[in-house]
């Protein structure tokens, strides 16, 4: 059939402008939109921006976990460094003694 001659599928009324690609179906111009140099109606643009977030979803708990552990490196790394200049402290030092010494 010619596009002219299709009306939209969620406008009866209307006449149709577009064919989706995904969908095949004729739409209005209100029922559809461009998208990557495509004309496209919403709930196929909707699909497709779930597949994308959805694969989006599973990266970003590697992320998280990878950040953690990073996180969790860079701290143990501190505290390990914060007790190796401690202990490279001379013990004369910790029991006072020092201070004769400065007299």
């Amino acid at each position: 059939m010619k596009l002219e001659l299709q009306t939209c599928l969620n406008h009866s009324r209307r006449e149709a402008v577009a064919r989706c690609p995904s969908c095949r179906h004729h739409f209005c111009r209100e029922c559809i939109t461009e998208h990557d140099d495509q004309m496209i109606c919403s709930a196929c643009l909707r699909k497709r921006v779930q597949a994308t977030t959805a694969g989006r979803r599973s990266l970003d708990g590697v992320l998280r976990a990878v950040g953690f552990l990073t996180g969790m490196t860079c701290a143990w790394l501190a505290f390990y460094g914060l007790g190796r200049l401690l202990l490279s402290i001379p013990s004369n030092i910790h029991d006072g003694s020092f201070l004769g010494a400065l007299r």
